[in-house]
């Protein structure tokens, strides 16, 4: 052992990664195929100290090594033979840890990331091993010592599925322009903590936050050639570490004091997770981390190329045990030492692919269920990928959740104006039984919503026809083309006051539609607020005022229904129901489903094929088919007009009494702050529904 080379000795080949013990560090990588892996100890001035691990076990090379003191800064470097793009155990390229618990920089693409030579377009020569050295431009993991302050694991609000109000938001994206956040913290884990964002949410209602990622990510070549940034984060590079830039100092230590200042605020935390692939992209890609270590063993290949069923170039392997085992070990991590509630899980399908596609039963899903860790958080499955048969809404078993797709198009193409699209429209509301009600599923596995951070924000899907990419310098050809949008007479900006009014109205109804139905309701940040990105449905590399939420809707008439809307769905247990509703008959001689015409006629299958009707009343109540049913405290009626005025006969409430007002989106009198609610007596005569508008009557 020479002066300045640590003392090695065999440690322990778990756990993974780099582990503060006494004295110093075990370090544990896994690299089956490689000759020698050796640690990379980096001090303030950036010289490096290489330390090889000699000890083997099962393909994991580990080693105790002493004076590796917490906030050490490292990275990895593997030699052995060359995978077929030369990618593999290439010395030279330094390697983020898969395990790494923090980072000190955020990734961006640099030439000497790459794996190989960059030729000039058409070259006949073969492609050949970049051997510039990268450890200049890689992150460098940090040895994290144990945590600090008030424990967010410990303060989970615990809410029933059921009960929550979900709202979608980008971490820095939600406080950068907030004027009661001081500047310093603006865009910051810290920034989103701030009690004037706290008390936003606290007061529009909303009991659940589901962050865009918050893992760390990479810029990758194609957002730094054209001068932008991967504002989004879907290109992760290292699971366990939260994303260095949101931190205004400390990434771990203000992320902990974001969830549970969350927490204590009563609010959930759902995180957006990226397992399907990694910011290393496809042929050709940079090797910045799984690449160097175990190309073919992390990767999906087919006779050396990459299997990409997730549109990035590459997918990751979720099937093998040691792939399975990183997923699930940061899973773990986030949920122990972020005290997260729960994951979203980005392209959900491909993470249950394997050889013969998608499995319901894969490997991923039964870990996850049988884990005592895990199978108590939110699992929410966006439940589609681009690969063959892809498309699996209503396929992922209890206890997930999926994001539904067709409630968002159903929705707009309605309250557009589609012919045939009430019908569809009537599924929705009651939780898409068509789709989710099997394998004893409830309705809350359907995550209901009108729009997500991918696509038009509120505002713009009812100022615009068409996507306006342009500002992110592909052409326009990115993001959905069919966005069932309207601008109701005008492209873009306008100042006419009908169509304002207009757009307004339509707005309110489909906020309306998605609070009263039946599931679990998403928000987008910044919709409460009129939010626009100038008609951009991709803002994906906008890390500016487009992509940033626009506070100046504070105090708006917008806000003020939302408040309300989400207020009637916390008071009226009828509306967010476990049981899907189908018409059955209660112990009470009533149907827990009811559909009316305008002129108070039973709707008929005739009614939902006729393409001008536009207007019904559905009465609901406690489940015929659920015990709690029949204990659920009076019934609702949602009259639903997505066409002109017209006057509707709402059957009788189930006391004789009048019906409440909970809100009308037509009529802002109903809803704004500190007003009293009306009343409507049926026997008086029948409710004048306004044009595209949503009303919720409720009684007992």
């Amino acid at each position: 052992m020479t002066p300045d080379r640590p003392r090695v000795t065999p440690g322990r080949s778990w756990p993974l990664g780099v582990t503060p013990d006494e004295g110093g560090a075990n370090v544990a990588v896994w690299a089956p195929h490689a000759e020698r892996v050796e640690l990379c100890l980096f001090d303030d001035d950036g010289a490096e100290t290489r330390v090889p691990l000699p000890y083997n076990d099962g393909g994991i090379w580990h080693a105790s090594i002493a004076g590796v003191a917490p906030l050490a800064r490292y990275g990895l470097r593997v030699s052995g033979p060359a995978s077929h793009v030369a990618a593999a155990h290439n010395e030279h390229k330094l390697l983020i840890d898969p395990y790494a618990r923090a980072l000190d920089t955020p990734a961006r693409w640099h030439p000497r990331m790459d794996a190989v030579v960059d030729l000039p377009v058409g070259h006949d020569v073969a492609p050949a091993r970049d051997d510039r050295d990268s450890a200049d431009v890689v992150p460098k993991g940090i040895v994290l010592p144990g945590p600090t302050g008030p424990d967010p694991a410990a303060n989970r609000p615990l809410h029933d599925r059921a009960d929550l109000v979900v709202y979608e938001a980008h971490v820095k994206g939600l406080s950068m322009r907030h004027p009661g956040v001081p500047e310093h913290l603006r865009g910051t884990y810290a920034g989103a903590g701030h009690s004037a964002v706290l008390e936003h949410l606290v007061a529009l209602g909303v009991n659940a936050v589901e962050f865009l990622p918050l893992q760390a990510f990479f810029d990758d070549r194609g957002v730094v050639d054209r001068g932008l940034t991967n504002y989004w984060g879907y290109q992760p590079i290292a699971w366990h570490a939260p994303e260095p830039r949101y931190a205004a100092a400390d990434a771990d230590a203000e992320l902990r004091g974001l969830v549970h200042a969350l927490h204590e605020a009563g609010i959930e935390v759902i995180v957006d997770v990226v397992y399907n692939h990694t910011g290393e992209g496809g042929e050709g890609g940079p090797v910045l981390s799984l690449r160097g270590l175990n190309e073919p063993g992390y990767y999906r290949m087919h006779h050396g190329a990459y299997i990409d069923d997730t549109g990035t170039g590459n997918t990751l392997a979720a099937e093998r045990p040691m792939v399975l085992r990183l997923i699930l070990d940061s899973l773990r991590h986030w949920a122990r030492r972020y005290g997260v509630d729960g994951f979203r899980f980005d392209l959900a399908a491909a993470v249950g692919r394997g050889s013969d596609g998608f499995d319901p039963m894969a490997a991923f899903f039964q870990a996850v269920r049988q884990d005592p860790e895990l199978a108590g958080l939110r699992l929410i499955a966006e439940p589609w990928d681009v690969g063959p048969g892809g498309y699996q809404l209503g396929a992922f078993g209890h206890p997930w959740s999926e994001w539904n797709d067709r409630f968002r198009d159903d929705v707009r193409r309605a309250w557009r104006g589609d012919p045939l699209a009430f019908a569809a429209l009537s599924r929705r509301v009651l939780g898409s039984a068509e789709t989710f009600d099997h394998g004893q599923r409830a309705a809350t596995a359907s995550i209901n919503f009108v729009t997500a951070h991918d696509g038009f924000t509120l505002a713009d899907l009812v100022s615009h026809s068409r996507r306006h990419n342009d500002a992110n310098g592909e052409d326009g050809r990115d993001g959905h083309a069919e966005n069932f949008s309207d601008g109701l007479g005008v492209e873009g900006d306008t100042d006419d006051p009908d169509i304002l009014a207009a757009r307004s109205r339509r707005a309110r109804a489909m906020l309306g539609t998605l609070l009263v139905a039946q599931g679990v309701p998403m928000l987008l940040a910044g919709d409460e607020l009129g939010n626009g990105q100038r008609g951009n449905n991709n803002a994906y590399a906008q890390d500016n005022e487009t992509g940033w939420l626009d506070w100046s809707g504070l105090g708006g008439e917008l806000l003020d229904f939302v408040r309300c809307a989400v207020a009637a769905r916390h008071r009226l247990p009828v509306l967010r129901q476990e049981t899907f509703l189908h018409g059955g008959t209660r112990a009470d001689g009533r149907r827990d489903v009811e559909w009316v015409r305008a002129d108070g006629g039973a709707v008929t299958d005739d009614d939902w094929r006729d393409p001008d009707f536009r207007t019904v009343v559905v009465v609901l109540r406690g489940a015929a088919d659920d015990p709690r049913g029949a204990s659920l405290p009076g019934a609702v009626a949602i009259l639903i007009n997505t066409g002109g005025d017209v006057d509707a006969v709402v059957p009788g409430s189930d006391s004789g009494a009048p019906w409440r007002v909970e809100f009308d989106t037509a009529r802002p009198q109903s809803f704004a702050a500190g007003s009293e609610a009306g009343a409507h007596d049926p026997a008086a005569g029948p409710y004048p529904v306004l044009a595209q508008s949503v009303v919720l009557l409720s009684c007992g």
